[in-house]
C-alpha cells in the first residue's frame, strides 16, 4: 500500500516537469503555423491586388464627350467630302459633255449658212434633219447636267453644313480640310461652266449668223422652216 502511494507521487511529480515542456512546444508549433499563415495570406492578397485592373488616365478621356462628338464630326465631314466628290465629277463629266454637243451644233449650224443657195430643196431638207437630231441631244444632255447639278448643290450644302458642325465641336482640322475642299470643287465647276456659256454664246452667234442668211434664201428652204421674219422668231428655237 505505501509503495503503491509512494509511485503515484513519482508519477505526478514527472508529469508536472513534462507539461511546461509539451506547453512550449505546442506554442512553438502554433507560432509556426500562424507565421505561415500569415506569409500566405500576404501573398495571396498581393496576388489578388495586382489582377485587378487599373483603368488608364489616357483611355477614360477618349471617352468623354467632347472626344466622341470630335470624331463622329470628323466621320460626317470624310462622308460628305465623298459624297461632293463624286457629285462634282459627274457635273463636270456632264457640263463636258453638253459643251461638246453645243460645239458640234454650233459647226452644223455654220455649215448649214454656208450651204444655203448651193442645195435643192431635198439636200436642205436632209441637212435640217441632222440639225435637228443635233439640237435634241445637246437639250439631252443639257438635261442631264442640270440633274446633276441639282445634286451637286445638295451635296455642297451638306459639306458647308458638315465643316461648320466641325468647327463649332472644336474639330478645328476637320473644319479646315472641308471648307478647302468645298472652295476647290467649286473652283473646277466653275471653270466649266464658264466654258458652256462661252459655248452658248457661240451657238447664239452662229444661230443669228444663219437666221440673216436664211432670210435671203427664202426660196432655198422646206416649207415650216422659216418661221415668221415679222414676229421676229429664230426658226432653230422652235419645237420639233
Amino acid at each position: 500500500m505505501a509503495a503503491g502511494s509512494r509511485w503515484l507521487r513519482s508519477c505526478c511529480s514527472l508529469l508536472r516537469r513534462s507539461l511546461p515542456v509539451v506547453a512550449s512546444v505546442r506554442r512553438r508549433c502554433l507560432s509556426g503555423v500562424s507565421g505561415r499563415w500569415h506569409q500566405v495570406v500576404g501573398v495571396g492578397l498581393g496576388v489578388s491586388l495586382c489582377a485587378v485592373p487599373i483603368a488608364e488616365q489616357q483611355n477614360v478621356i477618349s471617352l468623354s464627350n467632347d472626344a466622341l462628338i470630335k470624331r463622329a464630326v470628323s466621320l460626317v465631314t470624310d462622308s460628305t467630302s465623298t459624297l461632293l466628290s463624286q457629285t462634282t465629277y459627274a457635273l463636270i463629266e456632264a457640263l463636258t459633255e453638253y459643251t461638246k454637243a453645243v460645239y458640234t451644233l454650233v459647226s452644223l449650224y455654220k455649215q448649214y449658212a454656208n450651204l444655203l443657195g448651193k442645195m435643192n430643196s431635198e439636200e436642205v431638207d436632209a441637212v435640217w434633219q441632222v440639225v435637228i437630231g443635233a439640237r435634241v441631244d445637246v437639250r439631252t444632255k443639257q438635261e442631264e447636267y442640270l440633274r446633276l447639278e441639282s445634286s451637286w448643290m445638295t451635296a455642297l450644302r451638306l459639306s458647308e453644313m458638315a465643316a461648320e458642325a466641325a468647327y463649332q465641336s472644336g474639330a478645328d482640322q476637320a473644319s479646315v480640310s472641308a471648307r478647302s475642299h468645298i472652295q476647290l470643287v467649286k473652283s473646277q465647276v466653275q471653270e466649266v461652266r464658264q466654258l458652256s456659256q462661252k459655248a452658248e454664246t457661240k451657238l447664239a452667234e452662229a444661230q443669228t449668223e444663219e437666221l440673216i442668211k436664211a432670210q435671203g434664201e427664202d426660196s432655198s428652204l422646206p416649207e415650216g422652216i422659216l418661221g415668221s421674219s415679222e414676229a421676229g422668231e429664230d426658226p432653230y428655237l422652235r419645237e420639233d
